[in-house]
C-alpha cells in the first residue's frame, strides 16, 4: 500500500498534494460523502476549501501512469487461474446541468412503468477484474468517458486492447497461461468485439437477447447436395436458431445441471458454432471484403428459482469459441454471474464514496475525480487484509479478510497513521477567500448553455441553430418540455 500510494502520488503532476489529500479524505471520512465541500472538514485534508476545488478544476493526473500502477497490483484470479474482465457502462447523471458540454443521453433503468429512461450526464466505460466467488470486491483497472455519440463497441474493443497490453506488459499474462475471458452484458455487440479482438488472447463471453435469431453452421458441400440433389447455389449459412422457439434449436452439444444454494437447479445447454448473420448496416457498413462468419457457443442458463421470487427468465450468453465441454459451459456461465460483482462496486462508488455527487461543471474535472474515487478504492482493496474490523453493535462478525469496502473503509484512518503520506510535510499556509462579486451586482458574464449531444441518423452531430436565444425559457406542453423552434421544425 505505501508502493502505491507513493507511485499515486508521483501521478499527480500539479496540485498534487491538494488532490493527494482529497483523495485521503475521501478514504477517512466517517460515513457515505454528502458533499464534495464537507471533504475539506477532514482532518486528513489540511488545506481550504478552495485548494479543493482548486486542484479538480486545475490539477493534472498522469493517467497513463496510474493505469499502469493498477495493473501492476495484485489482482484476482479464477479458480483455474485466468483473469476474468468485466466491461461496463455506469452513467454519472448530469440533467440540470445545462452549462456542462459535451453530455449524452446516458440509459437509466428504475423501478415503475417508465422504468427505461435515457438522462443527459457523463457515461463512463469501467473495466475491472472479476474475482472466483461471490464477493463485493473487483479490481478496477480503466474508465474511460463516452463522448456524444460514441460507438460503444468500438470504444470498449479499444479499451479492452489496451488494458491487455498493459497486462502482458506488467507481467500478469504470460504465453502459455488461459486465456483472459472477457464478459459483456446484452449492451455490446459481442460477437462484434470478439471479432476486432481475435489477435489477443482474450475469450469473449457476452449475454444476447433473447429475441434474437442466430444461424447453424454452413452445410458441408455434401451435406448440401444430399438436400438438394437437382443442385443450386450454395448457401453461405445454415438454418435459423430461434431463441424463441425451441423447435429449431437441434442437439445440444453439451448439458449440465448444478445445484445452488440460492437458484436451486442450474440447467445449462449449449449448441456449437452458431453465428449471427451479418449485414451491412451500421458497424458493418464500411467493412472491407466479405463479411466474416462469428461461430461460438450458445449457452441458455435456466434456473429452477430467484430469490426475490420473480420470474426465472433464461439467459442466453455467447462464447467466443467451439467445441465447448462440460467444464467449458459450467466456467462459462458461473463467470458470466460473477460479472454482476461490478454492481456492487457502482453502488459503493456513488453511494458511499460519492462519485456523482460533485456538481462540476468541466468534464476534465469529472474525470480527475473519477481517478481520485479509483485511485481510493484500489487503496480500500490494498487494506483488505490489513484493517480491523471495527463493526456496529448490530453487524455480524466477519473473518478479517472478507470484510466488506465499506467496512475497510472505517479502519483506514488507523492504516494510513501507520503507512504515512507522501504529501508535503510541512502545514499549507492557509489563503483568504476572494471578496468575490459585489453585493447587489448582477452577472455579467453569464454561463454558456449547451445542448445535449446527440447525433442523427446520418451520423452528423446534432446542435441547435444559431439564432437560438441563450436562456430562452421553454414551455411546457402536454407534460413534456418543448422547445418553440423544436414545435416549429416538427
Amino acid at each position: 500500500m505505501s508502493h502505491f500510494r507513493s507511485e499515486l502520488y508521483a501521478c499527480l503532476t500539479m496540485w498534487g498534494d491538494a488532490l493527494f489529500e482529497l483523495c485521503d479524505a475521501l478514504l477517512c471520512t466517517d460515513g457515505p460523502v454528502r458533499t464534495l465541500v464537507d471533504l475539506a472538514l477532514a482532518p486528513e485534508h489540511r488545506r481550504g476549501h478552495g485548494a479543493l476545488y482548486g486542484g479538480l478544476n486545475q490539477g493534472r493526473i498522469d493517467v497513463a501512469r496510474l493505469r499502469r500502477a493498477l495493473v501492476g497490483m495484485p489482482l484476482p484470479r479464477a479458480a483455474d487461474g485466468r483473469l476474468v474482465l468485466a466491461a461496463d457502462v455506469s452513467p454519472w447523471l448530469r440533467p440540470d446541468a445545462n452549462t456542462c458540454a459535451v453530455r449524452a443521453f446516458c440509459h437509466t433503468f428504475g423501478r415503475g412503468e417508465g422504468k427505461h429512461q435515457m438522462v443527459p450526464g457523463w457515461p463512463y466505460s469501467v473495466v475491472a477484474a472479476l474475482e472466483a466467488g461471490r464477493t463485493s470486491w473487483t479490481a478496477v483497472l480503466d474508465a474511460v468517458r463516452l463522448e456524444p455519440g460514441a460507438d460503444v463497441a468500438a470504444v470498449t474493443t479499444v479499451q479492452i486492447r489496451e488494458v491487455i497490453e498493459r497486462l502482458v506488459a506488467a507481467g500478469q499474462w504470460r504465453p502459455g497461461d488461459p486465456e483472459v475471458l472477457v464478459v459483456l452484458d446484452a449492451g455490446y455487440d459481442a460477437p462484434r468485439i470478439a471479432h476486432l479482438l481475435g489477435d489477443l488472447p482474450v475469450e469473449v463471453l457476452g449475454r444476447l437477447r433473447s429475441d434474437r435469431v442466430m444461424r447453424q453452421p454452413t452445410p458441408s458441400r455434401q451435406e448440401f447436395h444430399l438436400a438438394n440433389p437437382k443442385g443450386g447455389r450454395p448457401p453461405k449459412h445454415g438454418g435459423e436458431f430461434v431463441f424463441g422457439d425451441p423447435a429449431t434449436w437441434g442437439t445440444e452439444r453439451a448439458v449440465t445441471v448444478t445445484d445452488t444454494r440460492l437458484y436451486g437447479k442450474a440447467t445449462a445447454q449449449a449448441w456449437d458454432r452458431l453465428h449471427p448473420r451479418l449485414t451491412r448496416r451500421a458497424a458493418w457498413l464500411d467493412h472491407d471484403g466479405p463479411l466474416p462468419i462469428i461461430e461460438g457457443t450458445v449457452i441458455r442458463l435456466a434456473v429452477e428459482k430467484l430469490p426475490s421470487g420473480g420470474v426465472n427468465k433464461p439467459v442466453w450468453p455467447w462464447w467466443a469459441r467451439t467445441g465447448a465441454t462440460e467444464a467449458d459451459v459450467n466456467r462459462c456461465w458461473q463467470s458470466f454471474l460473477r460479472r454482476f460483482d461490478n454492481e456492487h462496486t457502482f453502488r459503493l462508488s456513488k453511494q458511499t464514496l460519492g462519485w456523482t455527487k460533485p456538481r462540476l461543471r468541466n468534464s476534465e474535472a469529472a474525470d480527475r475525480w473519477t481517478w481520485l474515487v479509483i485511485a481510493a478504492y484500489a487503496q480500500l482493496r490494498l487494506a483488505r487484509p490489513l484493517a480491523t474490523d471495527l463493526r456496529r453493535p448490530w453487524e455480524k462478525p466477519i473473518e478479517p479478510n472478507k470484510l466488506t469496502p465499506s467496512r475497510v473503509r472505517r479502519g483506514f484512518r488507523n492504516l494510513r497513521a501507520k503507512v504515512g503520506t507522501p504529501a508535503g510535510a510541512g502545514v499549507p499556509k492557509r489563503s483568504r477567500p476572494g471578496p468575490g462579486r459585489p453585493p447587489g451586482s448582477k452577472n455579467r458574464r453569464p454561463a454558456t448553455r449547451h445542448d445535449v449531444g446527440r447525433v442523427l441518423a446520418t451520423g452528423e452531430a446534432f446542435s441547435r441553430p444559431a439564432h437560438h436565444k441563450v436562456g430562452t425559457k421553454p414551455r411546457r406542453t402536454s407534460g413534456l418540455l418543448l422547445d418553440s423552434e423544436a414545435v416549429s421544425s416538427g
